[in-house]
């Protein structure tokens, strides 16, 4: 279903600083069949390898050049046995003479609606006490040869730019088999007549930062509690290859009884994520 953006928001005059904090989590899922215990530990170590907490550094690097934020520090990390986590403190780039002043500042997201973020493409942004961070889970099921990867991403930012704008490179950048986001503003910031501003922005649904290319490939469905200013969004691959989730191996490797066994597991286990519960067998 089209998810028709709103209308541009109209300036606002803010008192001071805008300092609401707008949140977008990412939940990645990369999900795969590992036939044996070797497969297995063949799988998150190569899964591991791919994003470690080197190339995890690399896409949150992207993700603030996106949000035009200047880094200020970053802590990283690999785990034994596997896992890693980057976090990476960002602040506002240095505005430009004609854009200061203690009131000039003005409401909404970059002043441009609902829109899909770059792959990737600078964008202005004001931000401060702000902060990015990731951390994976690979992870194997112990008998049913079933593997996931998870990554965890977080952007959080104060200031006029919404962190969606960095959502589209998110996606193209770990490609998940499911996805599942959460957008929320919280505290508030005041008008020049000292009114409190909750949102500065108007938003209908996450689905509009997303390129329709992407849509197109991906199942959604909104779930969005718009009085508190919470946005949530679940994402899953239409098409079902079954090579495109055997690791070592290729579906010709395999009996058509095979076959049928392996495609059941890994729906049920992506339908599972999708829904965030066990279902039970029949």
């Amino acid at each position: 279903m089209e998810i028709k953006p709103v209308k541009k928001v109209k300036k606002m005059k803010l008192y001071g600083f805008n300092n609401l904090t707008k949140t977008l989590s990412f939940n990645m899922y990369d999900i795969c069949y590992a036939k044996t215990p070797q497969h297995r530990r063949d799988y998150i170590a190569y899964i591991d390898e791919e994003y470690n907490a080197e190339r995890l550094t690399s896409i949150l690097m992207e993700v603030s050049h996106i949000v035009g934020a200047q880094v200020l520090n970053i802590a990283s990390q690999d785990y034994d046995p596997q896992g890693a986590s980057v976090t990476m403190l960002i602040s506002e780039e240095k505005m430009e003479e004609t854009e200061k002043g203690d009131h000039d500042q003005e409401g909404g997201e970059d002043q441009e609606g609902e829109s899909p973020g770059p792959l990737p493409e600078a964008v202005v942004a004001h931000l401060d006490k702000s902060h990015i961070t990731v951390h994976t889970y690979p992870e194997s099921h112990p008998h049913k040869g079933v593997s996931t990867f998870r990554a965890d991403v977080d952007v959080s930012t104060c200031g006029r730019i919404s962190p969606l704008k960095a959502l589209n490179y998110l996606i193209h950048a770990f490609d998940p088999d499911i996805a599942i986001i959460d957008y929320r503003v919280r505290g508030f910031t005041r008008a020049v007549d000292g009114e409190k501003i909750f949102i500065d922005h108007k938003i209908n649904s996450i689905q509009n930062y997303i390129s329709s290319e992407t849509r197109d490939r991906y199942q959604m469905i909104d779930v969005n509690v718009y009085q508190e200013n919470i946005f949530h969004t679940k994402m899953a691959l239409r098409e079902f290859d079954l090579d495109n989730y055997l690791f070592e191996g290729g579906k010709k490797d395999l009996l058509p009884r095979e076959k049928k066994q392996i495609k059941q597991a890994l729906k049920r286990e992506m339908y599972e994520i999708f829904v965030g519960r066990n279902i039970p067998h029949v």
